[in-house]
């Protein structure tokens, strides 16, 4: 019966990390990176597609990003959708591919962006927390059910504390890293 719900909530937590790393690999570093483009929607044959459906991306170099188009007919829609992204970089259409050249970063941006990486860290760390609380209420209302005794109560949420200290661990040294990179000259 535990086994069941802490093996839920540590699903549920490992969905947070991959959510996680989703989101950090969308926070440009100064780097051309195809993760930036991950959330980048396209209008392609009137319905909203995601970018990495319609072009395969190439990095020539350490900030130019080429983005090479499966159908040249959609080429137009995907510099659109490039331009109005909120990623900064201007692409250029030489009638195949786009070219992106990321720009450097300021100083002020790179805080910002640090900002930005906390700020969502923070959220999946509420998140892994929503997800203890869920497994900590199942588990107590097994133990006032009388479904597992206390001793097993206590030792499953031990087990629980765990789990959630080791993603919120994983979490913050995610959010280090990216903080480094984006810090990083």
């Amino acid at each position: 019966m535990t086994q069941e719900t802490l093996q839920a909530a540590e699903e549920q937590m490992e969905k947070t990390i991959e959510a996680t790393g989703e989101d950090f690999a969308s926070v440009r570093t100064g780097r051309a990176n195809p993760g930036l483009y991950s959330k980048v929607m396209v209008e392609y044959y009137g319905s909203f597609t995601p970018l990495q459906q319609l072009a395969s991306f190439t990095t020539t170099d350490a900030r130019t990003l080429l983005i090479s188009p499966f159908d040249v007919s959609a080429l137009r829609n995907i510099e659109k959708a490039l331009s109005d992204s909120e990623i900064g970089a201007n692409p250029s259409n030489d009638g195949k591919v786009i070219r992106v050249v990321m720009p450097e970063l300021t100083e002020e941006r790179r805080k910002e962006y640090v900002k930005l990486v906390k700020s969502k860290a923070e959220e999946h760390k509420v998140s892994l927390r929503n997800s203890r609380r869920k497994a900590k209420e199942a588990l107590d209302r097994m133990v006032k059910d009388g479904e597992i005794g206390e001793d097993e109560g206590s030792r499953a949420e031990k087990e629980l504390d765990a789990l959630t200290r080791k993603y919120t661990e994983t979490i913050e040294d995610m959010a280090k890293r990216k903080e480094a990179e984006l810090l990083e000259v």
